[in-house]
This record gives structure tokens, C-alpha cells and sequence, in this order.
């Protein structure tokens, strides 16, 4: 009889370790993180924070601006590459497009995955900014924004120009990690 209780045991053990393995793969990718801090370019005052967290296939993205001009909208833009060294910071390179995709309105499958939506400035040039989007990755994968830029641009993206949208200088620059 003890043998078939150890079994039994051994079995149970079994089981709640190949869940716990299979929760933790589940969960793989699950509270990434990536932040970045943007400082003015182009000669503007623009600056903000943004967080990018992993959620699920989604990506959350939290941002606080100010500098921006009054009751207004700036394009918003995960760009290629991880410089924003150049006082415009045309370095940044283009919108970052791993799947090569025409530039459009974010989230509709017809766009760059670096179109974001645009940012909405209150009457002080301040703004609050919280968009949920997947189509890339909080990682330094082929899909990963880790090690690439985020611009904002002085004026709105109208999400149909090519290749970005016709959205002006770009006032503000920061790298993702």
C-alpha cells in the first residue's frame, strides 16, 4: 500500500511542477519593460517621459509631455533607429517598419509598427498620453522597440501621407531601454 501512495505522491508532484513550468512559459514576454526620456530637438521645448509595458500581445504605453504647443496634436512615432544625436534628430532615422507596411492609422494592420497614435496637448502645452497597441514588442527582437527611438513631431500625423504622415519636425527625441 505505501508503495501506491509514493506513486501517487510522485505524480502529484509531477503535475503541479509541469503547471508551474507551463504558467511561467505562459508568461514569458509578461511584464517587460522599456522606458524612454525625450529631450528637445529642432529648437523646440518639448520633452516628456514614456513607458512601454508588455502586456499580454499588447503593449501599453504611458507618456507624460509638456513644451508642446497649445491645445494642439504632435505626431507620435517609434522610429528605426536607437540615435537622436542630430539637433532635428532626422538620426532617428525613419518609423520604425519591420514588416515593411505602408504608414497608416495605428492598430489597423495597414501601418508601420511604429505608428502611434497622436498626442493631444491641453490649453498649457502639457499632455497626458496612454495608448494600448500591439504589432511590435517591449524587447531588443526584430519586432523589439528596445534600442530605437520615440519622436514626437510638431504637428499631427494625418495617418495617410507617405511615408510619415506629413507630420513636421521633429521637436522632441528620446532612446528606448
Amino acid at each position: 500500500m505505501k508503495l501506491i501512495q509514493k506513486q501517487m505522491l510522485l505524480a502529484a508532484s509531477t503535475a503541479g511542477l509541469l503547471s508551474l513550468v507551463a504558467c511561467q512559459s505562459m508568461e514569458q514576454g509578461a511584464g517587460q519593460k522599456a522606458s524612454a526620456s525625450l529631450d528637445s530637438r529642432s529648437g523646440s521645448q518639448a520633452k516628456g517621459e514614456v513607458t512601454f509595458v508588455w502586456q499580454g500581445h499588447d503593449v501599453l504605453i504611458n507618456g507624460k509631455f509638456s513644451g508642446l504647443k497649445p491645445n494642439s496634436e504632435q505626431g507620435f512615432h517609434v522610429h528605426e533607429k536607437g540615435d537622436c544625436s542630430a539637433p532635428d534628430a532626422t538620426s532617428a532615422g525613419g518609423h520604425f517598419n519591420p514588416e515593411t507596411k505602408m504608414h497608416g492609422m495605428p492598430d489597423s494592420g495597414m501601418n508601420h509598427a511604429g505608428d502611434l497614435p497622436n498626442i493631444k496637448s491641453d490649453a498649457s502645452g502639457n499632455a497626458i498620453y496612454t495608448a494600448k497597441l500591439h504589432g511590435f514588442s517591449v524587447n531588443t527582437g526584430p519586432t523589439g522597440i528596445v534600442g530605437r527611438s520615440v519622436v514626437v513631431h510638431r504637428d499631427p500625423d494625418d495617418y495617410k501621407s507617405q511615408p510619415a504622415g506629413n507630420s513636421g519636425p521633429r521637436i522632441a527625441c528620446g532612446l528606448i531601454k
